[in-house]
């Protein structure tokens, strides 16, 4: 009789020897020896036996249906068939015994299944496959305990996320640290999405031009929807602080999801067409409504479709508009000079602000190790029966409470700093070059310019009035009342140094 031989491991257990499938296709080469079978087909593959879906199992089931001629189907154990002893697959193979198509040889469990097999064999079968059922779900319920178990001690079970990395310490301990670079374009991801000034597609531009992330908007749409980032592991439902480093804070993370929320609640449907640079930005002073776009001629013109009644409503050109906002934003570039002295005064911050922080970063992050070191001590002692479990269980609330007040204090720290030189980055560099930027934007990268710099567009006769968002209202303010022109007489050093010329 022909044999089909069936070696199979699952991922938990292929550090067991007994149970790799080297040591199993030699018991069954050694028992087909034995039994006088030839050898038609050797199945080796690493497949859970405990889910629905087998594709492996599903071709060799195949492949076993399309024999002719009655062949022994031989695995080491009825566990190497399935652990699942409501699979239908097990189901058929069985059925074929019965009808004397194919014998089943289970070579460790001496078990033999074909037409000729008792009822207490058959029971022995049944058994042998409840039995397997129950291994499997023993250790299912024992890996859920030791996950469930890590979770709570602030552990991550999976692999991490963007922005950290699993790593093996030298004593063989998984742990997780942070990626510095990954981390700060995750960081970077959030703080420039939170500042409303960028759609999806935009921070996917930003991404891949400035550090060559080449991220699709929904991976960026599940990079900002996740928790673990402020210190919060989700899973199934629930939710756990974890121990490792924030890339962010809390703050700003709610802060990204009010923008996305507010932005999907605006766009709940597209335009169909061209896209229009001001369509939706800019409504009547007269009557409120929102000012319509109209194509006529090979000229875009923007006016109010008086829905309310007639108030001699203007039609304005498409470039007349930009002109308009194009002055406004010519008036942003504040002078190289005045710029060199803004320069100046935030380098001096900055070296008062390095000390603060490294004081307060050593500190918080000196107090940190030590918790975390007592939480691993607490631990020990739990298993050493040191402690009782409700003595274990306040103190470690205690310690992770603790750990996480760190942890915010931390992310805060960090998170005033991270704003403050990204605030004062894009101040500068719209600053320097607000007209150009303005000017040589695309059309959703314009739209974008002015909803950050400017708020309230409003079309007034033919006129476009606004308001603008701190601190560029300061900075127009100066540009308007000449401001950054030298006043005569102002330095008295410079009036002496001019008269001793």
């Amino acid at each position: 009789m022909k044999a089909i031989l069936i070696a199979r491991v699952s991922t938990e257990e292929q550090k067991e020897a007994g149970n790799s499938l080297p040591a199993q296709i030699a018991r069954l080469e050694k028992y087909c020896l034995n039994k006088s079978f030839e050898i038609a087909r050797i199945f080796s593959f690493d497949e859970s036996a405990y889910k629905n879906q087998r594709d492996e199992f599903d071709r060799i089931l195949d492949f076993v249906i399309e024999q002719t001629d009655k062949v022994a189907v031989c695995c080491d154990k009825v566990d190497r068939l399935s652990r699942n002893m409501f699979d239908k697959r097990v189901s058929i193979l069985y059925e074929k015994a019965l009808l004397d198509q194919i014998e089943l040889h289970f070579v460790s469990d001496g078990q033999t299944i074909n037409s000729r097999i008792s009822a207490a064999e058959k029971f022995q079968f049944g058994i042998s496959l409840g039995l397997a059922k129950y291994y499997s779900d023993a250790i299912s319920d024992n890996v859920k305990r030791a996950n469930e178990q890590k979770l709570r001690k602030g552990e991550w079970t999976g692999k991490a996320p963007y922005g950290y990395k699993n790593i093996t310490k030298s004593n063989g301990k998984k742990d997780i640290i942070f990626d510095e670079q990954a981390s700060y374009i995750v960081h970077q991801a959030f703080a420039l999405y939170a500042t409303g000034a960028y759609s999806m597609t935009l921070l996917c531009k930003k991404l891949s031009d400035e550090y060559g992330i080449k991220w699709s908007k929904s991976y960026i749409d599940k990079v900002l929807n996740n928790q673990f980032y402020y210190g919060i592991m989700a899973i199934k439902g629930k939710t756990y602080p974890h121990f490792y480093p924030p890339v962010i804070t809390k703050a700003l993370f709610d802060q990204a999801q009010q923008i996305k929320a507010g932005y999907n609640k605006k766009n709940r449907y597209k335009y169909a067409g061209k896209p229009y640079i001001y369509r939706g930005l800019i409504r009547c002073a007269d009557c409120g409504l929102a000012i319509t776009p109209e194509k006529h001629k090979g000229h875009v013109y923007y006016h109010c479709t008086q829905y309310n009644g007639k108030h001699e409503a203007k039609w304005l050109r498409e470039e007349t508009i930009t002109e308009q906002l194009g002055n406004v934003f010519k008036k942003l570039q504040v002078p190289e000079e005045i710029l060199q002295q803004i320069l100046l005064t935030l380098n001096q911050t900055h070296q008062q602000k390095v000390e603060f922080h490294n004081k307060h970063y050593n500190s918080l992050t000196e107090k940190r190790k030590a918790l975390i070191s007592r939480t691993d001590k607490l631990y020990i002692d739990k298993l050493d029966g040191r402690i009782s479990d409700e003595a274990y269980d306040r103190f470690y609330n205690q310690f992770r409470d603790e750990i996480s007040d760190v942890d915010t204090r931390l992310s805060q720290l960090q998170g005033a700093e991270d704003t403050y030189y990204i605030t004062t980055k894009y101040i500068l560099e719209i600053s320097r070059r607000a007209y150009d930027l303005f000017i040589g934007s695309e059309v959703e990268e314009k739209r974008q310019l002015i909803k950050l710099v400017l708020s309230n567009l409003k079309l007034d006769g033919e006129k476009i009035v606004y308001d603008a968002h701190k601190p560029f209202d300061w900075i127009l303010e100066c540009s308007d009342r000449t401001a950054w022109r030298p006043q005569r007489d102002s330095n008295p050093c410079f009036r002496r140094e001019r008269a001793m010329s």
